[in-house]
């Protein structure tokens, strides 16, 4: 990677406001551990959202990427249902499986119990920031935190859900529990949000893993108000914000309307085709992330095209289109990360 004097020649940060970059950013989702034997070693034994509580597990996990491939951003490691955990709420990430709670929402009651979230409430978020912001000198932090539908379809469900049946239901059945829940969830993500940028992170990513499961309709009427929200809410932090969904090809349009600079676009959409649809948006993505496990030049040639697609848009940060696969060969994204960067502007 290029030297970097200060953040503000970051070329992470240049291309999220729209500005012309040295080189072609890079960083990866998923990219702070997972496939990482460093990261393996560290976690053995810490169950996960321990590790997320542990500000100097969260420096370390963070670091860890960012030593090893160079990138031109790094992600806080941490996990969307962690301010639930926070301020109160009963789950667990259970290995294979993903957050489980113990007690759904299911009544106005039960969100009314969810408490707001204050910066006491996690006070080694902004310990685990501030350290970080030391050690990354001119490389900065993406903050992070789940969207509103995605958090409300987990504690709704109790746990992972293909269908979100439940969630749904409560969606169309009880809009006025539904609209509850989402405001809270939604307030909850903005403290989060500023809580990290108050510490020093450079740029925050909301995450709405499952929004895809959503009608266009369905998502401008019941979600994208509360999305928009906190979108809006961290707009008045003065940083890039950008907005990521799975299986969101028939959502980019409003999701490019909700108010991020920057829209993610997962690899199920071509990058060409997701450019008109967002607007006039910064894009980031979106190469497969089975591709990293084909033959090197199989991989590359795969990225240069989309790094061509991406100089229509307003700018391009290169990502996979979804998080880093667990048995990903560490070796073959650091090739990625160094072609992606020297790739002619």
């Amino acid at each position: 990677m290029r030297p970097v004097t200060s953040l503000a020649d970051s070329p992470f940060l240049r291309a999220a406001r729209g500005e012309e970059p040295s080189h072609t950013p890079v960083w990866y989702m998923r990219q702070a551990g997972r496939s990482l034997p460093e990261y393996l070693a560290l976690r053995e034994g810490t169950a996960m959202l321990d590790a997320c509580m542990d500000p100097d597990m969260v420096v370390e996990i963070t670091l860890q990427p960012v030593r090893r491939y160079g990138v031109d951003a790094a992600i806080f490691f941490s996990d969307i249902v962690l301010p639930l955990k926070a301020v109160g709420v009963d789950l667990d990430i259970k290995p294979g499986v993903g957050p489980v709670v113990a007690q759904p929402v299911r009544t106005l009651a039960d969100v009314e119990a969810i408490d707001d979230l204050t910066t006491d409430h996690v006070p080694f978020i902004t310990q685990a920031v501030r350290g970080l912001v030391g050690e990354l000198g001119g490389t900065p932090l993406i903050g992070f935190a789940g969207a509103p539908f995605t958090v409300a379809s987990y504690l709704v469900e109790g746990g992972p859900s293909k269908e979100h049946a439940k969630t749904k239901a409560m969606m169309f059945g009880a809009p006025e529990v539904w609209d509850a829940l989402m405001t809270k969830i939604a307030g909850i993500a903005a403290t989060y949000l500023r809580i990290q940028v108050d510490a020093g992170a450079s740029a925050v990513q909301l995450f709405d893993s499952w929004a895809g499961a959503l009608t266009p309709a369905d998502y401008r009427e019941h979600v994208m108000p509360h999305s928009a929200r906190v979108l809006a809410a961290a707009g008045e932090l003065g940083v890039p914000r950008i907005h990521f969904g799975v299986g969101t090809t028939n959502l980019l349009g409003p999701m490019g309307q909700a108010g991020a600079d920057v829209v993610g676009v997962d690899w199920r959409t071509p990058l060409e085709n997701a450019i008109p649809l967002v607007g006039d948006k910064v894009v980031q993505g979106n190469l497969d992330p089975t591709l990293v496990f084909a033959p090197t030049d199989v991989m590359t040639a795969r990225a240069a095209e989309i790094i061509e697609a991406g100089r229509a848009a307003k700018g391009h940060i290169f990502n996979l289109g979804h998080g880093v696969i667990p048995s990903t060969d560490p070796d073959q994204l650091k090739r990625l990360t160094e072609f992606v960067q020297s790739y002619p502007r």
